[in-house]
């Protein structure tokens, strides 16, 4: 009796053992985050040459200062956006978009007009939910103008938060990847 009393505890002991090894406790991989040395926006309209804006820093934060080429636009006009991230300290350069797109659900692209600059964004693609990516887009002018044009890529953003999905980063939360402010000229 005593055998078999012990049986059903070393039994009792293993099943234990067993369903605690098997927990959730596992670490999640971690996302490490890109170093993203170029961003580059291209501004199309089929009856004139691609205006492209560039940040530059292939150094990284710190360091020597950013080349960067802002754009200068057509009034009243549209424009189709792509917007592209490279790490061009890796060669060849890493196309940091090609991430981007992959994982779509979890990044968004906010082209964000400043105070008097005569320009509009909206977004013209989507992720698998429905919800703005920004990689590709359309800006449209209207009167002669200079201003900011802030591009910012946010991994993790609460994408359904206030206002995120018409393009306003304010509540979207989430780690900014790289921010970029070009001075931007409209004539």
């Amino acid at each position: 009796m005593k055998t078999i009393n012990s049986i059903k505890y070393l039994t009792f002991l293993v099943m234990i053992l067993a369903f605690s090894a098997c927990g959730t406790d596992d670490p999640e991989p971690v996302n490490e985050e890109e170093l993203i040395t170029t961003v580059r926006v291209t501004f199309s309209n089929a009856a004139m040459p691609d205006v492209v804006a560039t940040f530059t820093d292939l150094d990284g934060p710190g360091g020597d200062a950013p080349v960067i080429v802002n754009p200068t636009l057509a009034a009243n006009t549209t424009y189709s956006v792509s917007v592209e991230f490279l790490n061009e300290q890796d060669s060849p350069a890493e196309d940091i978009t090609e991430e981007v797109a992959e994982e779509a659900d979890e990044h968004q692209v906010f082209v964000v007009p400043g105070t008097g600059l005569n320009l509009t964004y909206a977004y013209g693609d989507q992720d698998i939910n429905g919800d703005p990516i920004g990689l590709a887009g359309t800006v449209t002018t209207t009167g002669a103008s200079t201003g900011n044009l802030t591009v910012t890529l946010i991994h993790e953003p609460v994408k359904d938060a206030a206002n995120v999905s018409s393009g306003d980063p304010t509540n979207a939360g989430g780690e900014t990847d790289v921010t970029v402010t070009f001075s931007a000229t409209i004539q």
